[in-house]
């Protein structure tokens, strides 16, 4: 962890920790030796993903599509190194969201953006009650509120199955890491921290740039 502020411990496990905080922070397989490498690497990937999308989606909506992606890859930036998902972040993602449903149904726009900002609540009461019972059932955190925000960010952008395909797609990769992680010797236990932010915020554009794309091939 960083800095000297006195709830920083607290917050972090609230906002984007996959787990428990039980023990000290330990270095994880995706943080970087060396922070400045890590932020030129994460800044060249948010370019490339504003790119792409503005590739894929032509006007307007491209360039929503690029907030997104950059967006999304700040937060996983920020959650890989601190377990911490801004607020700011999610709050543009999901307004970004809500002006995409706009201008994606011009002639009804009022009815899409709520029917985004439906899929945007649903979703994070999802991955809340899911918060509530895990933590009811093992007495521990199993995802961060962060997490709960970041569902929201997922929901105003993405249709019902599309949303469903990125959380899977973030989990999957969420193990893949951990498992890459067991076999290169690294300790991982049941109270292990894993920033599911680094992992389900890229997901969430990669979704909808994989629909918009097949979308303009069969348009």
């Amino acid at each position: 962890m960083t800095r000297d502020l006195p709830n920083e411990r607290l917050a972090a496990g609230e906002n984007g920790a996959l787990s428990a905080y039980a023990h000290p922070p330990r270095p994880a397989l995706w943080c970087a030796p060396r922070w400045s490498l890590a932020s030129a690497a994460w800044g060249t990937a948010a370019l490339c993903a504003a790119a792409a999308s503005v590739v894929a989606a032509p006007g307007w909506q491209g360039v929503l599509g690029g907030g997104l992606a950059v967006a999304m890859i700040a937060i996983a930036a920020v959650d890989a190194r601190e377990f911490i998902i801004p607020n700011k972040l999610v709050l543009a993602g999901v307004l970004l969201g809500l002006a995409d449903a706009a201008l994606t149904s011009l002639q009804q726009p009022a009815a899409a953006v709520a029917q985004a900002a439906l899929r945007a609540f649903v979703l994070a009461l999802v991955f809340f009650l899911f918060r509530a019972a895990y933590r009811r059932w093992r007495g521990r955190e199993g995802i961060g509120l962060g997490d709960v925000k970041l569902a929201a960010v997922g929901g105003a952008w993405l249709a019902w199955g599309t949303a469903g395909l990125a959380i899977d797609f973030a989990a999957l990769s969420a193990l893949a890491a951990v498992l890459i992680g067991m076999l290169l010797g690294r300790s991982f236990t049941a109270t292990t921290r894993v920033p599911f932010g680094l992992f389900f915020a890229p997901a969430i554009w990669i979704a909808w740039l994989l629909v918009e794309i097949t979308a303009r091939f069969n348009g």
